[in-house]
C-alpha cells in the first residue's frame, strides 16, 4: 500500500423496494424480492461480513428503507423465500440436464446449483432470525454506517410537512427499534429535496443525506451544510458513480457480462450473455464467467483508476484532498449485474492499495472533507434532476389522487387514550400508497399496471377504514371496512406492527 493519501472515497448502497409480500408473484410481485435477497442482499452482505472478519472498519455506508426492513425480517417472507431457494436448486438441476449437450450451459446450470445450495445454506444460519440480528452485528463491529429513511420511501418534496416529518420519524424509530441504533444520515427518497427541508431533518436528528451532483453544481468534492442549519448534504460525483451506471452506459451492458433480461422460461433461469446492445435475445450467445471474469478485472482496475485520477485532479483544483461519493442502488450489485458483488470486492480491495482512504459519510467528516454552506435546489436524482418522474404529466392523476389521501389523511380527527387497530391500519394503507415506487414505474412504463393498481388499491383500503371511523368526507363510494376487512389488511400490510397513528397529530 502507498503511503500518501490520494484522498477519500465513500461507497453508498441504498437498499429499498416497496412491499411486495401477498401482492403477487411473478414478474415484478414477491419473485422481484426474492430475486433481489438472493442476489444481492446475501452476496453483499457476505462481502460486508468477510471484510469485518478480517479486521476492516468503515467499509461502506449501507441505505436500509423500514420498507425492505420489514419484509426481511417478516416471518412470511422468510419462510417463502426459503421455500424459493429451494426451488431455486431444483430448476437448476433441471437446467443441467436439458443443457447436457451445451458444455457451457451444462457448466452454467451446474454452478447455478452451487450458487443455489451456498445461497440456501447462509439463509439457513446467518439470516435464520431475519436482516435485523446481521444489521445490528454490522453495525455495532463498526463495519458499515446504517443510513435509514421514511417510512415507505414516499417522495417527500411532494407530502404536506405534518405527513414528511411523521414519516421520517417513524421511519427512523423502525431502524432504532430493529437494529439498536438511531441512524444518524438518511438516504432521502430518490434524492428529492425541496428548500427548507433540512429543517425537517434537524428537528428529527437527522445529521446527513445525499443529494445528486448537480444539485451542488458538480461540486461534490466535499459534504455541505445546507442552507442555516448544521445538517449536512453529501452529493453523487457523478464523473466516478456514471462509469459503473449511468442512464446510457456503464459496465454491467459489456458484452460479455450475463444477460439480465433475456431468460430460458423452461427453468427460469439467464442462461446468455449481452452479446450486444442490437442482439436479439434467440441469438445472445452463451454466458461464459470466465470471459466476464477477465472483463471484471479490467473493470475493477477501470474504476480505482478513474477514482484516483478524479482525486488528483480534485487536489489540483481546490488544492488540498478530496472527497469522492460514489452511490448506486444495491440491487444493481448481483440482481440487475450479475458480477456485481465480485466487482465491489474488487474495488473494495484494490482502492486501499492505490492509496485511497475508504471510508462512510461519518469517517468523511472525521476525515475533515465539510465545505461551506450551500443553497440546494428543488432536486432528485431522477431523469432532468428535477420531480418531472414523480410529478410529471404521465403521473397528474396519480399525483392529484395522493394529495387527496394526504388531505383526508391529515383529517382524521385525533385520538385520545389507547390505540386503535383501524387508525392504524389506515395510516400504514396511506403510506404504502404514497410510496414514490408507483410514480417512478409508471413514468418509466416499468410494470405501470401493476404500479396504479397498487396505488389505487392502497388509497382505496384506506378510505373504507377511514369510513369505518364513521368520516364523512369520504369518496361514496367507498363501503367501509368489515371486521373480516380488518384481518385481511392487517394480513396482507402491516409491515410496521409498532406504527402508532397518534403520532400524526403530536405537535414537533
Amino acid at each position: 500500500m502507498t503511503n500518501q493519501s490520494e484522498g477519500t472515497f465513500c461507497l453508498v448502497l441504498h437498499s429499498h423496494l416497496p412491499w411486495l409480500a401477498h401482492h403477487g408473484s411473478w414478474p415484478v410481485g414477491e419473485e422481484w424480492l426474492y430475486q433481489a435477497w438472493a442476489h444481492s442482499y446475501l452476496p453483499v452482505v457476505d462481502l460486508v461480513r468477510r471484510l469485518a472478519d478480517e479486521g476492516r472498519h468503515d467499509v461502506l455506508t449501507l441505505g436500509v428503507t423500514p420498507v425492505l426492513a420489514a419484509q426481511l425480517d417478516d416471518p412470511y417472507c422468510l419462510r417463502t423465500f426459503h421455500q424459493w431457494l429451494g426451488h431455486w436448486q431444483l430448476r437448476a438441476l433441471q437446467a443441467s440436464t436439458l443443457w447436457r449437450g451445451d458444455p457451457l450451459l451444462r457448466d452454467l446450470g451446474a454452478a447455478e446449483y452451487r450458487a443455489a445450495v451456498r445461497a440456501a445454506e447462509s439463509f439457513e444460519t446467518v439470516w435464520r432470525h431475519g436482516f435485523s440480528p446481521i444489521l445490528r452485528s454490522l453495525v455495532d463491529s463498526s463495519a458499515i454506517e446504517l443510513i435509514g429513511g421514511p417510512l415507505t420511501h414516499p417522495f417527500q418534496p411532494l407530502l404536506d410537512p405534518r405527513l414528511r416529518s411523521f414519516a421520517l420519524r417513524a421511519g427512523l424509530d423502525d431502524s432504532e427499534l430493529r437494529v439498536g441504533h438511531r441512524p444518524a444520515g438518511i438516504w432521502a427518497p430518490e434524492c428529492g429535496y425541496a428548500p427548507g427541508m433540512e429543517d425537517g431533518y434537524a428537528a428529527a436528528g437527522v445529521r446527513r443525506f445525499l443529494v445528486d451532483g448537480p444539485s451542488l453544481r458538480g461540486e461534490t468534492h466535499a459534504a455541505r451544510t445546507v442552507g442555516s442549519s448544521d445538517v449536512v448534504c453529501f452529493g453523487r460525483d457523478l464523473e466516478v458513480t456514471y462509469r459503473v451506471w449511468s442512464p446510457k452506459s456503464g459496465y454491467p451492458g459489456h458484452a460479455t457480462y450475463r444477460d439480465f433480461h433475456t431468460w430460458a422460461h423452461e427453468v427460469g433461469l439467464k442462461p446468455s450473455r449481452v452479446t450486444g446492445r442490437q442482439v436479439a435475445p434467440p441469438d445472445k450467445a452463451p454466458y461464459d464467467p470466465a470471459l466476464a471474469a477477465d472483463t471484471l478485472r479490467l473493470h475493477v482496475k477501470d474504476f480505482v483508476d478513474t477514482v484516483v485520477t478524479r482525486l488528483r485532479a480534485l487536489r489540483q483544483r481546490h488544492g488540498r484532498e478530496s472527497l469522492v461519493v460514489a452511490a448506486y442502488d444495491t440491487e444493481l450489485f448481483g440482481h440487475w449485474w450479475h458480477e456485481g458483488p465480485a466487482w465491489l470486492e474488487g474495488v473494495l480491495r484494490a482502492l486501499p492499495e492505490a492509496g485511497v482512504r475508504v471510508t462512510t459519510l461519518g469517517g468523511a467528516l472525521d476525515a475533515g472533507h465539510l465545505g461551506a454552506p450551500v443553497e440546494l435546489p428543488a432536486s432528485s436524482w431522477g431523469s432532468g434532476k428535477d420531480w418531472r418522474v414523480w410529478d410529471g404529466e404521465q403521473v397528474a392523476d396519480m399525483v392529484q389522487s395522493n394529495a387527496g389521501l394526504q388531505r383526508r389523511l391529515l383529517a382524521l380527527p385525533p385520538q385520545g387514550g389507547a390505540g386503535d387497530r383501524v387508525r392504524d391500519l389506515a395510516v400504514s394503507e396511506a403510506m404504502l400508497a404514497l410510496s414514490s415506487d408507483w410514480a417512478f414505474m409508471v413514468t418509466k412504463d416499468s410494470a405501470a399496471d401493476y404500479a396504479r393498481r397498487r396505488a389505487r388499491l392502497h388509497t382505496e383500503r384506506f378510505d373504507r377504514l377511514a369510513a369505518l371511523l364513521g368520516e364523512r368526507d369520504m369518496p361514496e363510494s367507498r363501503v367501509p371496512a368489515s371486521p373480516h376487512h380488518l384481518d385481511s389488511f392487517q394480513a396482507e400490510d402491516s409491515p410496521f406492527g409498532h406504527l402508532d397513528a397518534r403520532a400524526l397529530h403530536v405537535p414537533r
